[in-house]
């Protein structure tokens, strides 16, 4: 599926639709080391669109359960020591086995501590980031932009996936922009910690990771436009995505992502 050739403006969708497919018909298995608040919600989602989701957090089991998978999550939202240690040994056996891992730094601009492991992981090289304008912002030092998240993907030898109005996905050369999403996908507890493992899981079964990241972000934001469309509130919301997610197709995808690739800018 990847290309060595440069991207057209709407090539994005299309490798969106071919990624979703390729969810479907390999369920790839993606280990979830997530915060207690997002993991059922993040289950569901990586079900709904065809993912196989684990969580465990043993010691004793989770460098096994990395191994046979297809990809991981790293999410620092509730990050207490067994989250922690339960890392430090994922991380080691996604690195050993060659598997793409997804770093989602919650909360890095509530805590310094926090956002200085997750530089370290950063070091060890996570496939992506996908993160919000006030986790950038604390982990860069820099206001959020193109630019900015060009240089620091860059910087950092990884792809970033900026979430907001419009999502930025910067490899350091290109440079994904999406429009798609829905306010109410803000009012649903742990929407974008679901979102980076559906961003883990495009990584399983895509090798290029702007395409992959940029793809799970195209789906994610698809699905919420139209489970707003049904629902009266966060409450229908959160039901109808998961809904949207499992009905979606690579048709429906393509004729409602509202995306462009562009050489990235300084």
């Amino acid at each position: 599926m990847h290309s060595p050739h440069a991207p057209a403006r709407d090539d994005a969708a299309q490798t969106a639709a071919a990624v979703l497919d390729l969810l479907r018909t390999s369920a790839p298995r993606v280990h979830c080391i997530t915060n207690a608040v997002a993991q059922n919600f993040t289950a569901n989602v990586l079900l709904a669109a065809g993912a196989t989701p684990s969580m465990t957090l043993s010691g004793e089991e989770i460098g096994a359960f990395v191994a046979k998978s297809n990809a991981l999550l790293v999410n620092l939202g509730t990050f207490d020591r067994e989250r922690r240690e339960a890392t430090s040994i994922a991380v080691g056996a996604a690195i050993q086995n060659g598997l793409p891992w997804v770093l989602d730094p919650v909360f890095v601009d509530r805590a310094e501590q926090r956002a200085v492991y997750a530089r370290d992981l950063i070091f060890l090289g996570p496939k992506a980031i996908r993160l919000n304008h006030a986790e950038f912002s604390a982990l860069a030092g820099a206001a959020p932009s193109a630019g900015a998240v060009t240089a620091y993907a860059r910087a950092k030898k990884t792809v970033l996936g900026l979430s907001g109005a419009t999502d930025l996905i910067a490899d350091g050369a290109k440079l994904v922009t999406i429009a798609n999403g829905h306010p109410l996908m803000a009012k649903v507890t742990a929407m974008g910690c679901a979102a980076s493992a559906l961003v883990a899981a495009c990584h399983g079964v895509e090798s290029d990771a702007l395409r992959a990241t940029a793809a799970a972000l195209i789906i994610v934001g698809v699905a919420g436009e139209r489970a707003a469309a049904n629902a009266h509130g966060p409450g229908s919301f959160a039901v109808a995505i998961l809904d949207e997610l499992h009905t979606l197709d690579g048709p429906t995808l393509i004729a409602h992502a509202r995306t462009e690739f562009a050489k990235a800018t300084e």
